[in-house]
């Protein structure tokens, strides 16, 4: 829903209390699957991502959307189904009027039977009724997995838990496009990443992470939120075993941009040993980070974090950056505009162009006509 409120009669503002991500629309022939019921009370699903190895199944899942998600499809099916049911129905009527004798019993009363079913009207139905039965359970019910497990081969599939709709606040529990596009390029590039040590800022349900965990040695995916990790790790132990033939490792811990240093206390969930940190700086070669540039504020905070851990590293770091422009009309310009982007954009020429004696940053852009590995749209605006 959408509020409207005038603070003054020349500034309108606009505030949104709820964000909603469409990845999960482009999921063909899966059920979303209702699992349980988050600490705030939103409900969660579990959603199977197919990846797409070779370029045989791209070329088939490039046809899927017009196949099984287009209504004027559906429709036309349905309809053709229905004009056939009517055919069938008035031929019959043809030969009861032909004189067949309707069957009475001892009282004289009209027996109807039941015409049986066929084949053709079975599947008729399954084409016109796909049953969705959401399903509540309580979490850590490993048996909630097992019928997506059923549909689904392991080496092919990445399962994520996920939110459809969430405040502003918490879209981190949302999949985004940003995500599957920097996922396409670890798998494009799975060589570049192989044993590597890598850092995730703003992981959220963590699908970046997981990929990267595929072919890097350590992955550190970072978010804020106890409940948001919580949906973190948990989908982090549904696919390990996409994992465990590499070796791969992900640990789920918190890093919050609006502070100065990791959070190291014990009784905290998710915080970080020294150990850990030390090993961060030690190791890392990759930074990556996927559609967190949607708040100034929060922009502004990840370049200083940026800034702030690439100085503490030992070794030289490579940091990959995906974002999805999202076009807004304003009143202020009366016009288009892509704010949040341009405000991306300038926090990145400023650390190009900062004069710090002790490190360089370099932008390159990467053209994003790299192989689809994962069944998303990928818009221009990716």
């Amino acid at each position: 829903m959408v509020d409207v409120t005038e603070k003054e009669m020349d500034n309108p503002t606009f505030r949104s209390d709820t964000v909603l991500s469409d990845v999960h629309l482009h999921c063909p022939n899966k059920r979303h699957l209702m699992v349980r019921l988050n600490a705030v009370g939103q409900p969660v699903f579990l959603s199977c991502f197919k990846l797409l190895w070779n370029t045989e199944d791209l070329a088939s899942e490039k046809h899927v959307k017009e196949v099984t998600t287009g209504r004027e499809h559906q429709n036309r099916s349905g309809d053709e189904l229905c004009d056939q049911d009517r055919s069938n129905q008035e031929k019959e009527r043809e030969l009861n009027s032909e004189g067949v004798e309707a069957l009475l019993d001892d009282d004289g009363d009209l027996e109807v039977e039941r015409r049986p079913r066929s084949a053709s009207d079975l599947e008729a139905e399954d084409l016109l009724r796909d049953i969705v039965c959401p399903v509540i359970l309580m979490k850590g019910r490993e048996d909630a997995f097992e019928d997506e497990e059923q549909e689904c081969t392991c080496s092919d599939v990445v399962k994520i838990e996920h939110t459809m709709a969430t405040p502003l606040e918490d879209v981190g529990k949302q999949v985004w496009r940003a995500a599957f596009l920097l996922a396409d390029y670890i798998l494009f590039q799975r060589d570049t990443f192989r044993r590597c040590s890598v850092l995730e800022l703003g992981g959220g349900t963590g699908i970046t992470s997981i990929i990267m965990g595929t072919a890097a040695k350590r992955v550190y995916c970072t978010d804020v939120g106890e409940d948001l990790l919580a949906m973190c790790e948990q989908n982090v132990a549904l696919n390990k075993h996409l994992m465990e033939p590499g070796g791969g490792e992900v640990k789920v811990k918190e890093l919050d941009w609006l502070k100065d240093e990791f959070c190291t206390d014990p009784e905290v969930p998710y915080s970080w040993s020294e150990e850990e940190i030390a090993d961060l700086h030690d190791h890392c070669s990759v930074i990556m980070a996927a559609d967190v540039f949607y708040d100034d504020d929060l922009t502004d905070a990840l370049f200083k974090t940026l800034y702030r851990i690439t100085h503490n590293l030992r070794n030289s770091c490579t940091v990959y950056l995906a974002i999805e422009k999202r076009l807004n009309f304003t009143l202020r310009h009366m016009d288009v505009t892509c704010e949040a982007y341009s405000h991306f954009r300038n926090n990145l020429n400023d650390l190009e162009n900062l004069q710090d004696r002790e490190i360089k940053y370099t932008v390159e852009p990467i053209d994003v006509d790299f192989c689809q590995f994962l069944v998303y749209e990928r818009i221009e605006q990716l």
